[in-house]
């Protein structure tokens, strides 16, 4: 039994396909069939339920893919604490998108110390993403306060809290819309209600961050209390934006989305609430090598 059988195990374990293994590993389907028939050999048993269409683990397939884990975290260990800088470190985070694109540039940042080492940022929801960590898919996951506080199904004691700040999400439009016309010019500009909706918003369906259908409160607007005139739906946060740029709607954004120089904050002089999330990086502290903790403990001197 050897290392690199086992990486392939682990891959297969968490894939529908022998294809989908070897498109993960960069190897052949048939390379990938006989890392498997190997580790099978040496083993003495068989791994998987060949019966079944998809790749299924059988009960010695299961017991064997939690000590795979954790023999190839101490291995990749061992390797980055021994190697330091020089360690080729394979840092794999999932998030929402948004978030993602928030604290991407601090992942990279943090990563300097290795330069060797490569960042694989997934998007896909909150729960999606603390199944994937939960599963050892990825190092690390980047979710909500609520998500955290809920300590749903996709769970584990074993994982560690690095709070990443707070993001707040502002009623934003384009440089050309409308409305900016008619307010006077200020380095933060200012309506009332009234003003703000007379115009159309643009608002995804589902929330960015869990992927819930909420309808018309899925940005965190308050829409029990002002209630909008929504004219475009879209999920799609990239054509969202394109809608909010080019004029054509208003839009709830998140603070980190005014970096754009065509984007504009306006701050409703008469609106109560404030939609304001925190944010965190969830790892598994028993399973962590030591770049992931140095990892962490720079995440978190971003925000102290």
């Amino acid at each position: 039994m050897n290392l690199s059988d086992l990486r392939v195990f682990v891959s297969a374990a968490r894939r529908p396909s022998l294809g989908a293994a070897a498109l993960e590993l960069h190897l052949t389907p048939s390379a990938v069939s006989k890392a498997l028939k190997r580790l099978e050999d040496s083993l003495g048993k068989p791994l998987f339920d060949r019966s079944a269409k998809q790749l299924v683990l059988n009960d010695s397939g299961q017991l064997l893919l939690a000590r795979a884990q954790t023999l190839l975290a101490l291995a990749d260990q061992a390797k980055a604490d021994l190697m330091g800088e020089r360690a080729a470190v394979d840092c794999r985070v999932a998030g929402p998108a948004i978030l993602l694109w928030r604290h991407g540039q601090m992942l990279s940042q943090a990563l300097r110390a290795y330069p060797e080492a490569s960042l694989r940022m997934q998007a896909m929801f909150e729960d999606e993403a603390l199944a994937a960590l939960l599963r050892g898919d990825i190092n690390a996951a980047i979710v909500t306060g609520d998500v955290i506080e809920g300590r749903g199904e996709h769970w584990s004691d074993e994982w560690q809290v690095t709070p990443l700040g707070s993001v707040t999400l502002h009623l934003v439009a384009g440089r050309h819309h409308p409305l900016l016309a008619s307010l006077p010019p200020a380095p933060l500009l200012e309506a009332d209600t009234a003003q703000v909706l007379a115009h159309d918003f643009a608002c995804p369906s589902r929330s960015l961050f869990c992927g819930v259908q909420r309808g018309a409160r899925s940005d965190g607007w308050r829409d029990d209390q002002l209630p909008r005139k929504i004219r475009y739906w879209t999920d799609d946060l990239q054509l969202l934006l394109a809608l909010v740029k080019s004029g054509e709607a208003l839009a709830y954004l998140p603070d980190f989305a005014l970096a754009d120089p065509e984007l504009r904050r306006i701050r409703v002089t008469d609106c109560a609430f404030e939609c304001v999330e925190q944010v965190a990086l969830v790892w598994n502290r028993a399973k962590a090598s030591a770049w992931q903790r140095e990892l962490a403990a720079s995440l978190a001197g971003y925000n102290s």
